[in-house]
């Protein structure tokens, strides 16, 4: 099979023709000829010789007790990685992107279902002779809807079930390299997966950072593994994460399908030419001064002082996300295989956490027959600990104004992560500053950015610090980027975005990104730790002008930085589109296909409707905000002349 397929009648345009267009004018639309758009040519392709296995013939060996977390195949369970393909968030930007640009989700599901994608069950897995600028029908697996996926979002980890996310075998397959030396490209899943025969076992070699036998830091050594293995430093690099985690609009063969517009001396903007950055979690680290010591050898370490002096000038994805497991009662000592030996201090947790705690308490709620409700509260617990010890840091500051009843308010945040903060996904991902002022009594006088659990309401006006990416489509008519629809309403697009309105995001520590046209922050600007310096400070500082308060009464101000998952602009949104556009039902629009109809899921609804009702649950609370960072100061009375 040929690994470029030809991009078969392109027009650049094609993104502002299908916005408006129904469903079925879908280049991927059955029948005797059909256009077809080629989104991931790059990379290894479906088709593979060693199709990918499920995690369970992993966790056979790698998972132990439910409550034996240390052990890779347990703490990857509970994890949004694990659980990619389950994702009611997902699904629903899904059906958007799918009517925004027919048969994109032929990109979108590369990464969120590689077993799927590989197996051919997304895109077509035959070459093709073109005709006329057209394909043979029969030649293509209309899959872009996730419809053709095998088992189910409740089936367990089994080769052949599409809905186990992102599994062992995909990770452990990834090399640096494609053939004839071809490089590892750095977004939109780009992978090159190993798929040769290692050393006469009949399959693929698993990767990992260990070379065996290797000494163990208590004496003795490393037996090897009983499966096909070798040693690789990719597999625990910054650049193996950055595959998935930046996202650029599809990269075709006649190049990206929407290009970044910056406004320019004309309404129409000026097109830079780079593809459109979606999301830049990788290319933000690099900039900082995170990535200034890159660890490929940290694991083959046994100095703990070693490791620690490491960390202290510079960490990867693996530091923070993937920290080394320690003993601890009542999991006891560390082991990555129930055969042993012990790896105390010497074995990554697979728990990918990240800011994510709603998502994952939905999975544990809507798919219990998964049996894994303690894994999803382990990656709960996780998740809370990084945001509320390890990404930020707040102070406040507030004293009189001379002469008169204003209390001015200064709070301090400081970025403590290697990206941007918030970074990642934009879509209805938010961080935001809450600011109130209590009496002795602790009674709320006056208050900014409170969020309503009833609603999901956020309270906001001029004076209140919400971080975050607003991306949007370029207007060339009034020469702005139009982040709202024609009635107003939040509008999330992320196919057919072009222009950044906004990104106040706080930069990293040292992030050298200011003068990127990907990277830097629009709408708000950041110091440079030096002048001259070209790198940003990681701080941001707000302030606040509060009247009206008793200057003769004991006061406190409070500051809370908060992060929210998914706004309700966002789920309605969703809402509005699956709505307005005529989505149907999961079940109604996968009728016919593999292990159809689903009785757990969306069932008789859209997923748009679907994901808009686990949001109104109160079982799981609107996405509720999680406190990152606290402050409080005291205000000593003061009195006007």
């Amino acid at each position: 099979m040929s690994h470029g397929w030809k991009l078969i009648g392109l027009v650049l345009a094609l993104g502002l023709s299908l916005a408006a267009a129904p469903a079925s004018a879908s280049p991927w639309t059955k029948g005797a000829l059909v256009d077809y758009l080629d989104l991931t040519p790059d990379g290894s392709q479906p088709a593979l010789v060693h199709g990918l296995q499920g995690a369970s013939d992993c966790t056979g060996c790698h998972a132990g007790a439910a409550d034996e977390h240390f052990y890779p195949g347990n703490s990857w369970s509970g994890s949004m990685k694990a659980n990619a393909t389950r994702d009611p968030l997902f699904w629903a930007a899904l059906d958007v992107a799918n009517a925004d640009l027919p048969g994109v989700g032929d990109f979108c599901l590369r990464c969120h279902t590689p077993t799927g994608w590989y197996a051919g069950r997304v895109r077509k897995v035959q070459d093709v002779n073109p005709v006329d600028g057209q394909v043979p029908a029969a030649d293509l697996v209309d899959g872009a809807d996730g419809c053709k996926l095998q088992g189910g979002y409740e089936n367990g980890d089994v080769s052949g079930n599409d809905y186990q996310g992102i599994g062992c075998h995909f990770c452990h397959r990834l090399q640096a390299e494609g053939p004839g030396g071809s490089p590892a490209l750095i977004d939109n899943a780009r992978v090159w997966l190993d798929d040769s025969d290692c050393d006469g076992a009949g399959e693929p070699c698993r990767a990992g950072p260990y070379a065996y036998p290797a000494p163990l830091p208590g004496g003795g050594e490393f037996s090897a593994p009983p499966h096909a293995w070798k040693q690789s430093h990719f597999i625990g690099s910054a650049e193996a994460c950055g595959a998935c985690h930046d996202v650029t609009s599809p990269i075709t063969e006649q190049g990206a399908f929407k290009t970044l517009k910056v406004p320019g001396d004309t309404p129409a903007g000026t097109d830079t030419g780079i593809p459109f950055p979606i999301e830049r979690t990788y290319s933000e680290w690099l900039a900082s001064d995170f990535s200034a010591v890159l660890f490929r050898d940290d694991l083959e370490s046994r100095d703990a002082q070693q490791r620690a002096e490491r960390v202290a000038r510079g960490a990867n994805c693996r530091d923070c996300h993937m920290p080394q497991a320690q003993p601890s009662e009542p999991d006891g000592d560390v082991l990555a295989c129930f055969f042993g030996p012990t790896r105390n201090d010497y074995q990554p947790l697979h728990a990918f956490v990240g800011g994510n705690t709603w998502v994952p308490n939905i999975l544990k709620g809507e798919f219990s027959g998964l049996g894994r409700s303690e894994a999803f509260d382990w990656t709960i617990a996780r998740a809370t600990e990084m945001l509320s010890e390890r990404s930020a840091r707040i102070a406040a500051s507030a004293q009189w104004r001379e002469s008169s009843d204003v209390l001015d308010v200064q709070v301090q945040v400081t970025n403590l992560t290697g990206h941007k903060l918030p970074t990642g996904y934009s879509e209805g991902r938010r961080m935001w500053l809450q600011v109130e002022v209590r009496d002795a009594g602790d009674a709320l006088l006056w208050s900014n950015g409170g969020w309503d659990p009833a609603t999901g309401e956020l309270s906001q006006d001029a004076q209140t610090r919400i971080y975050e990416v607003k991306q949007g489509i370029w207007n060339p008519a009034t020469g702005t980027c139009d982040t709202t629809d024609s009635q107003g309403r939040e509008a999330f697009h992320f196919v057919l975005n072009d222009c950044v309105a906004k990104d106040n995001r706080i930069p990293p520590a040292g992030f050298r990104g200011g003068d990127s046209l990907e990277l830097r922050p629009v709408g708000q600007a950041y110091a440079e730790t030096a002048p001259g310096s070209g790198r940003l400070r990681n701080v941001d500082t707000v302030d606040y002008a509060i009247p009206g308060l008793s200057v003769g009464a004991e006061l406190s101000v409070r500051a809370r930085l908060v992060y929210q998952t998914a706004s309700k602009d966002y789920i309605e949104f969703l809402r509005n589109q699956a709505v307005e556009r005529g989505f149907p039902a999961e079940n109604d629009l996968c009728a016919g296909e593999p292990n159809r109809p689903f009785n757990v899921g969306p069932q008789h609804r859209s997923r748009g409707q679907y994901v808009h009702e686990l949001w109104s649950n109160p079982a799981y609370g609107r996405s509720p905000p999680v406190t990152m960072a606290e402050a409080v100061t005291p205000v000593a009375p003061a009195s006007v002349p």
